[in-house]
């Protein structure tokens, strides 16, 4: 049976009937899609959801090391340098150096087969640079897995939450509800309740998103060494 998502609007309207108000004006809709685009960097400050994962690649030009990834992206968490074509390709990790790590690096023009990745989360792009500076010895691609920012949807009013996995939508619903309640001192006593509701909502949600992947543990003493 396929799954119904309601559009902005009537998701605006559960959560103000929940909050105990009625959505009346203009400004009820503007202050909603507000709180709806703090509720997504929330959502993003809580850590990985699997949702937003999305591997990609791109494609690397000899002689140039730094590049913009897609303006959604928030941070990379995997990243391979790909050689060859087909069946023929192999991918080689990257190490992920700190801006002083790259800060230090005497020579950056050095030009080969890249090692090293350094990334700039900067406030209104992410951008990788790449050392050593590839050259042209063969074809070279970048292959990563990246944090994708959850749309904000701060315009489009009448669109659909395209963007939020159906199973996240009771979360959205609870959490925007608890927003508009916070701000408005007439139902400030539900916000306590709305609040634990939207906590409830979103675990529940987000534990379908835990990974079953096998876990590696590292002695303590040799991540703080470094190794």
């Amino acid at each position: 049976m396929a799954v119904v998502t309601p559009d902005l609007p009537e998701l605006f309207e559960e959560a103000y009937e929940r909050a105990g108000l009625e959505m009346r004006s203009g400004y009820d809709l503007k202050t909603a899609r507000r709180s709806l685009n703090i509720l997504t960097l929330e959502w993003q400050n809580r850590g990985l959801n699997l949702f937003t994962i999305e591997s990609n690649t791109l494609s690397i030009t000899a002689g140039t090391a730094t590049y913009t990834l897609p303006a959604d992206t928030i941070d990379i968490i995997e990243h391979q340098i790909r050689t060859g074509t087909g069946t023929n390709q192999t991918d080689t990790n990257l190490q992920r150096v700190s801006v002083a790590t790259y800060a230090q690096q005497t020579n950056k023009e050095t030009q080969g087969r890249p090692t090293q990745i350094y990334v700039q989360r900067l406030p209104t792009e992410t951008k990788v640079t790449l050392w050593p500076v590839p050259d042209s010895t063969t074809t070279y691609t970048l292959s990563y897995y990246r944090l994708k920012g959850i749309d904000g949807l701060s315009s489009g009013i009448g669109s659909t939450v395209t963007s939020v996995p159906p199973r996240f939508v009771p979360a959205l619903v609870s959490g925007l509800a608890y927003y508009i309640a916070m701000k408005k001192p007439e139902v400030a006593a539900r916000a306590a309740p709305l609040k634990q509701e939207y906590e409830f909502q979103f675990q529940l949600a987000a534990g379908e998103d835990e990974e079953t992947a096998s876990i590696k543990f590292v002695p303590f003493d040799t991540f703080m060494a470094g190794g």
